[in-house]
This record gives structure tokens, C-alpha cells and sequence, in this order.
């Protein structure tokens, strides 16, 4: 919410019963058969799609 100074509050809820308690996506098979890595940094990349969104709202 600091990204986007949003004044919207955060609602709680239980997790539905099959919901993994644990998520670490692995970007292995992506690395092995795209050559892909992630060259930005999370923070980075999250400024980067929020002025990219801001921009197709405003046409």
C-alpha cells in the first residue's frame, strides 16, 4: 500500500481448507528450459508495473 498510497483497509478471512499453507514458487524449470531469470528486484518491479498501469487507466 506505501506503492500505491491506497487508503483501503485490509479484510482477514480464513484460508479455504485446501489452500497451501506454504508458498515458494520455483523458478527452476524456467531457467532450465527458457533460459529465464528474474533481473529486476520485487520492489523494482512492482514500481515498474504500477506506472505502466497508471498510465493505460489514464486512456
Amino acid at each position: 500500500m506505501k506503492l500505491t498510497e491506497a487508503k483501503s483497509k485490509i479484510v482477514y478471512r480464513e484460508l479455504p481448507e485446501d489452500d497451501p499453507k506454504i508458498r515458494q514458487p520455483d523458478i527452476t524449470r524456467a531457467r532450465q528450459i527458457l533460459g529465464w531469470e528474474p533481473k529486476v528486484e520485487r520492489a523494482e518491479g512492482l514500481k515498474i508495473t504500477l506506472e505502466y498501469f497508471k498510465k493505460i487507466v489514464k486512456k
